[in-house]
């Protein structure tokens, strides 16, 4: 049911963009700050209702659907802040846009396997991608402004952000290219020949 405590909070990362959106948007310290403690807290939720509905069995069609999309509705609109605002410099959007690119050719992925009732299931290196990603993305978005904000300044948070999004770009590049090698494995049996098969003239 779309009512489980597993789906409110995979819906709670869809409400908090608008939210994350207004705080980069304003361009204060504290704001930005308070972008970071937005998106953190709506990345630590795809943790926990995955958790929550696994130990209560309560996993549903709606959750299946659902996580996924939010993710990477959070994750993109993360970046476009990012991009749109300034808050990257220009080497830093590359492992950006290869992250945005990975996410598209996943979902395509999956969706083409789910035609063919397959699964494509989630790697363990793909898990320490998301937790490089979720939290690149999350320091970036407080930045040093938002550093300065809590007494901070001192550490280059921005710098640090960026050597997390290039880290989370190079895991993106090798669990992407795994589940390309998964989808193109699943094309080439769909379109072999039975045996016995006839050969068209």
């Amino acid at each position: 049911m779309p009512t489980d405590l597993p789906n409110l909070l995979t819906l709670s990362r869809i409400f908090s963009i608008p939210l994350l959106v207004l705080f980069v948007a304003l361009r204060q310290p504290w704001s930005d700050f308070a972008a970071c403690v937005v998106f953190s807290a709506a990345a630590i939720t795809d943790y926990f209702d995955g958790k929550i509905a696994r130990e209560r069995q309560i996993v549903s069609s709606f959750g299946r659907m659902l996580d996924p999309i939010a993710d990477k509705l959070l994750v993109g609109a993360a970046l476009m802040l990012l991009a749109g605002f300034d808050r990257l410099p220009n080497w830093a959007l590359l492992p950006a846009i290869v992250i945005m690119l990975r996410e598209i050719l996943v979902s395509g992925l999956r969706e083409y396997l789910a035609g063919l009732n397959v699964g494509l299931p989630v790697t363990a290196l793909a898990k320490w991608k998301t937790g490089f990603q979720m939290g690149a993305l999350g320091t970036l978005l407080a930045g040093d402004s938002g550093a300065w904000a809590v007494g901070l300044d001192f550490l280059p948070v921005s710098l640090i952000g960026q050597a997390m999004l290039w880290t989370a770009a190079v895991l993106t590049l090798v669990t992407g290219w795994d589940y390309w090698v998964a989808g193109l494995r699943h094309a080439a049996g769909r379109d072999a020949p039975s045996v016995g098969a006839s050969k068209r003239p």
